[in-house]
């Protein structure tokens, strides 16, 4: 054979090689992923519309658990049902979409004003950031500004941080906390970072810093893993304790939690070019990607430190978030995550952990874990799963990924 031969030939055999390795076979991924996604989401809209709520999950006794107050206060959840029909929109361009991201967001929209829960970033950067930043909407820009200026109502600046759990009544009262702060809080920085692009003002981001600084001092380990909860002395500013509420054990590296790590300090280099940022969002990675618990789908159990491995639960949503984060980290670090993104959207796209059109109570993935600790939530899916899985396939779809 001549030396064109077994050139051509051996490139023959890398195009032909793997999931998706052009540009081309991404985007027909992506296409035909969003079809699936689509089909199943007219379903789960009909029932939204029927019921005239927001879905979330599944309940133990297989019925649709809807998002709504939750112990006085709000659901978590609500912006990610109205930001996937966001991703859908601007996937598809179908109106319909639009109209019910609209619909379904405006169901939370007077929270915006209650500084009860940290989670004012999640539900309003995923729902009206979203929308705004594909439609230019002024209306969806102050409703974020306003919910920008209640979170900044938890930020303590003794401690340096935003208070996640509030400490008077729920479980968390009885844990002995006074100022819990929680890894996953990392992810309500984008809102205030945001926020600071759009209104010139620096207060949003200052304090989205000192919020990051603090809880990469704090959070984690030699080995890079995180803590899931940091407690401090809100007079001093002292860690208290170091605890988890959501994985196996105080040292154990709960998946979610490291997930929420991941991405959130890709955000955070993302917005400052800190190169702090950008080591520890790799070295987490590393950690997730290198994991001697990690099967060889990236699909991790819901705690990387759970004793009954194999014999333990998946969590697909830790697996949606770190595909979304690894494919925005990629393109900060000259394409080393991008395979590793991929390898984790081909498996959750397969039939293992993607529901047939019709099943699964209408929601696209199935195998995820909201908190075992706390029975609750258990192989079942959860819309911020599909959130982030909706959100990678965008980013993977997108030609500068």
């Amino acid at each position: 054979m001549t030396k064109i031969s077994c050139t051509l030939l051996l490139a023959l055999l890398i195009l032909s090689g793997g999931c998706f390795n052009t540009i081309d076979s991404e985007k027909d991924f992506v296409t035909k992923q969003f079809s699936k996604v689509e089909s199943q989401y007219d379903l789960l809209l009909d029932d939204a519309i029927k019921y005239d709520k927001n879905p979330r999950t599944i309940d133990e006794n297989g019925h649709t658990h809807w998002a709504t107050r939750d112990n006085g206060g709000f659901d978590w959840t609500l912006g990610f049902f109205p930001g996937s029909c966001w991703y859908l929109y601007e996937q598809t361009k179908s109106v319909k979409w639009k109209e019910a991201a609209e619909y379904f967001q405006n169901m939370h929209k007077d929270f915006k004003s209650k500084n009860i829960s940290h989670d004012l970033g999640f539900i309003f950067a995923c729902s009206y950031g979203n929308g705004y930043r594909l439609t230019k909407n002024e209306e969806y820009k102050q409703v974020m500004i306003e919910a920008g200026n209640s979170l900044l109502q938890r930020f303590n600046p003794t401690v340096g941080c935003i208070q996640s759990w509030n400490i008077t009544g729920g479980w968390q009262a009885r844990r002995g906390w006074r100022f819990p702060v929680i890894i996953d809080n990392m992810m309500n920085l984008e809102l205030l970072f945001e926020l600071s692009v759009l209104t010139g003002d620096s207060k949003y981001k200052d304090a989205a810093i000192a919020h990051a600084n603090v809880t990469l001092d704090n959070h984690f380990r030699l080995d890079n893993s995180s803590y899931h909860v940091v407690d401090y002395n809100p007079e001093t500013g002292k860690v208290r304790h170091k605890h988890t509420a959501q994985g196996y054990a105080h040292e154990s590296s709960w998946a979610r939690g490291q997930a929420w790590g991941l991405y959130g300090y890709t955000v955070c280099y993302r917005y400052t070019n800190d190169e702090r940022y950008l080591k520890i969002a790799c070295s987490i990675a590393d950690y997730i990607l290198n994991n001697k618990s990690i099967p060889s789908d990236l699909i991790p159990y819901w705690d990387y430190h759970a004793p009954k491995i194999p014999n333990e639960p998946r969590d697909a949503s830790a697996a949606a978030i770190t595909a979304s984060a690894l494919l925005e980290l990629d393109l900060f670090t000259n394409g080393r995550y991008k395979d590793s993104a991929k390898t984790i959207l081909k498996s959750l796209a397969s039939d293992a952990y993607t529901a047939k059109i019709g099943e699964n109570n209408h929601f696209v993935l199935m195998h995820s874990v909201g908190s075992i600790p706390h029975n609750n939530e258990i192989d079942v899916p959860l819309n911020y799963a599909d959130y982030y899985y909706l959100e990678a396939l965008v980013r993977l779809s997108k030609s500068e990924i």
